[in-house]
């Protein structure tokens, strides 16, 4: 393909959004709770806008300015699959901060009165307050244009301004360019320290949490009807007689009778009170069969033989479960299920935490947990009720937890931080404070770091053909003063280091998510260490083509792996990428414009897809991928085969080193591969978790390649022992991609089809269009299957 051709626009079809504009139609129709439905009702709203905008072709989703009239910078509202609806994301209508600024300054409730009054020196006044105190809020990035410009004029940089204030005035009708004035503490500048949540959003985590109904009607059951259960089954028991003890064989007498008629007014009472527990109603159940019969009794009427014999057998097996009343046994299970019944529940204590919360700064993490998860107080006791000494239950301490404010490697060590998509979640703010400092201004660094913050905010947009995500430096802003930074390479440089072996020693099994990956993009790009960073492609819009840098990811990977294990067991030719990799930087240098794609790197990964293809497949278990969707998967997969994913990138360029070292890492990659394989056993539909079980082995296999040969050996002779921590059917399964790695790491390898010895050793790839192998039931092989 020329790049003449590569330049043709395309364009994504109606289907998807048809779709979602149906799931939200139903929802808004049918779901029981008022707040669901009416969220439907506005995403089925911004989807009608979707459809609108592309049948007027107003919308060109897949373009990266798909709102026409729109610049690429303009944070578009965006919708799920990256669909803009046509909106900005800073229009809309007047924000009541905008309105507010509007009635103080004295101009029209428009905005663009409020961009001229900002030109104005009582407004570049206001502008210079709030840079200089801090206390405002960019949360898209728009709302920091004008600081940008007052702060260039502060500066002397006056055409710079005029440069920005001509770029921004077309749009000032329509956007909104002021900052929010925030009356909490500004921002901390340079600290390391990182929290998943502010205490305001763990305040409303816990303002939503009810009390758990099934917890508390077993509360109810303890405290009041296991206690009324015994009075009732005493009172039938005064009218046992003969060695067997049955009731009823004394007749009652008129006390017995009036202290029935005492217990059944108890009764409604209770039942009228405690609503929570409904099991004494059961007319079969114990209780309901000793009042019932209490009932009968003390209105006169005489038990059938029937209703004699429920009462008898139900008061028998009481008995024989529990002990008659008052007996030792039976008491000390009762003072038992009374200190249960004592215990604060979970919502009253949540109640003692948002106490100890609200005196804290709200738009913040916390730095010392102590005294938040501590017991609760003598005074505590006094305001609330709850017990003094009562501990937060983990349910709770979790949802504190959640909001600790510490580096972040201290984060993914106490478990705050699960997963690399959390992770990814968290890093931006790291990454702003990074690109941040290497401004030398105090408020311009503020300014710098509040915009990262808002720009990543700004969620992706579906994009063809090649078309890549708006960076933050094409924003008019901050090119205005792109001038003002340093050299942060080495900053950025440590952090990326940083970063990239905290991902891979916190998750080792996990390929790295698409948005932890643009963060290291952008660390690596301020860096200069020549370090792409390759995200993970959707086989359901992949076009066939990859650009550039995942040839030259695949050519440093082959400088780290070349004769390595990993490139004898996926079959590669590394020193073939070099050579590729250099014809096509060649054949780029001789032209007038850079290339888009790297047409030899597509053929070779479409080539090794292809002869995958070949391998022998499984039993079909469920449907597989089965579509041009898993023939673009293979394609894809080969692709992070070649290159690692990242992993040879961030060891070769940026010189990640985790600890405890290589060998450790590729154990746990192993673990994962067996929790993974042990969730295929018996899934109608396994194949996303064969995936996942193929990336974690894949760096399993890259980790083991770096392991000195003694250690590699002990390292696979160790995989042996972790698959029986698992049940059996995960070894068996697992068998032929061990025998593959441990025939590859003895010199051996795979046929042209990926297997060896008969079918005994397989090499382990996650997609297929055929059944998988993996996801063969092993106690149903065939020697032949086998």
């Amino acid at each position: 393909m020329d790049d003449d051709a590569e330049q043709q626009h395309l364009t994504a079809a109606p289907g998807y959004a048809l779709g979602q504009l149906a799931k939200a139609f139903t929802t808004a129709l049918t779901h029981e709770d008022a707040d669901t439905r009416r969220r439907a009702e506005g995403r089925a709203q911004r989807w009608r806008a979707v459809l609108t905008g592309m049948a007027s072709g107003r919308l060109a989703i897949g373009s990266r300015t798909p709102v026409a009239g729109l610049p690429a910078w303009v944070t578009p509202e965006v919708v799920r699959g990256g669909f803009a609806t046509g909106a900005p994301g800073a229009g809309g209508p007047l924000q009541p901060y905008e309105i507010a600024l509007a009635e103080r300054f004295g101009v029209p409730a428009d905005r663009r009165a409020l961009f001229a009054h900002c030109l104005t020196d009582t407004g570049l006044t206001w502008l210079w307050g709030q840079l200089n105190s801090g206390r405002y809020e960019v949360t898209v990035p728009e709302e920091g244009a004008l600081l940008t410009m007052a702060w260039l004029v502060r500066h002397g940089e006056t055409a710079a301004a005029l440069d920005l204030v001509a770029e921004l005035e077309p749009f000032a009708g329509q956007l909104r360019f002021l900052p929010r004035p925030s009356t909490g503490r500004p921002a901390p500048d340079g600290t390391d320290a990182l929290h998943l949540r502010t205490v305001d959003d763990t305040v409303n985590r816990l303002v939503r949490r009810r009390p758990n109904a099934a917890v508390e009607a077993q509360r109810e059951a303890l405290a009041v009807w296991q206690p009324f259960g015994d009075k009732l089954l005493a009172h039938w028991l005064e009218t046992a007689g003969g060695a067997d003890g049955r009731v009823l064989e004394l007749a009652p007498g008129e006390a017995w009778l009036e202290r029935g008629v005492t217990l059944l007014d108890r009764y409604r009472l209770l039942a009228e009170e405690h609503t929570r527990c409904g099991k004494h109603r059961s007319p079969k159940g114990n209780l309901g069969i000793l009042r019932g019969a209490l009932e009968e009794t003390v209105a006169g009427r005489e038990l059938d033989a029937r209703r004699l014999g429920l009462l008898r057998h139900a008061v028998a097996s009481m008995v024989r479960r529990r002990g008659l009343p008052g007996s030792p046994a039976h008491t000390e299970l009762r003072r038992a299920q009374r200190v249960q019944a004592a215990l604060p529940s979970h919502h009253a204590l949540a109640q003692v935490v948002l106490g100890r919360l609200a005196v804290l700064p709200q738009e913040s993490g916390i730095a010392d947990l102590t005294p938040v998860l501590a017991p609760v107080s003598g005074p505590e006791e006094r305001e609330t009720g709850v017990p003094a000494g009562a501990q937060l239950p983990p349910v709770l301490r979790r949802v504190v937890e959640g909001a600790l404010s510490a580096p972040v490697d201290v984060l993914v060590e106490r478990g705050v931080v699960p997963s690399a998509e959390v992770l990814a979640a968290l890093v931006p703010q790291l990454v702003a404070v990074t690109s941040a400092r290497a401004y030398d201004d105090e408020a311009l660094r503020a300014l710098m770091a509040a915009n990262y913050r808002a720009f990543r905010n700004r969620r992706s947009l579906l994009l063809l053909d090649l078309e890549r995500q708006v960076r933050i430096e094409e924003l008019p802003w901050v090119r205005a003063v792109a001038a003002q930074r340093g050299d942060g390479t080495a900053e950025a440089a440590l952090v990326l280091r940083q970063l990239g072996e905290l991902a891979v020693r916190g998750f080792p099994g996990t390929i790295l998510p698409n948005p932890l990956v643009r963060e290291l993009g952008v660390l690596a790009r301020q860096s200069d260490l020549g370090a792409p960073q390759v995200e993970e492609l959707a086989a359901d819009i992949f076009m066939n083509t990859f650009g550039p840098k995942f040839l030259v990811a695949a050519r440093i990977a082959g400088e780290l792996l070349g004769g390595s294990l990993y490139e004898r067991y996926y079959g590669i030719d590394y020193a073939a990428i070099r050579r590729l990799a250099i014809a096509e930087a060649s054949e780029s240098a001789g032209r007038s414009h850079k290339a888009r794609t790297s047409p030899g790197f597509a053929r070779l990964c479409a080539e090794r897809a292809e002869a995958a293809s070949s391998a022998p497949a499984g039993t079909k278990s469920g449907s597989s991928h089965g579509s041009w969707v898993a023939d673009n998967g293979k394609v894809i997969e080969q692709s992070q085969i070649l290159t690692t994913h990242n992993l040879a990138t961030l060891v070769h360029r940026v010189g990640i080193a985790p600890e405890p070292g290589w060998g450790d890492l590729a154990r746990r990659c192993f673990v994962t591969v067996c929790r993974l394989t042990s969730r295929v056993h018996r899934n109608p539909r396994p194949y996303a978790t064969i995936k996942d079980a193929a990336y974690a082995w894949r760096q399993l296999v890259f980790h083991l390649s770096l392991c000195p040969p003694a250690e590699q050996r002990r390292v696979l002779a160790a995989l042996d022992e972790e698959t029986g921590r698992h049940p059996h059917h995960v070894g068996a399964r697992l068998a032929p991609a061990l025998a593959g790695l441990r025939l590859v790491a003895d010199g051996g390898g795979f046929g042209p089809d990926g297997t060896a010895d008969r079918g005994r050793a397989r090499r382990l790839l996650g997609w297929t269009t055929d059944g998988h192998w993996l996801a063969s039931d092993p106690t149903a092989r065939t020697p032949k299957d086998s």
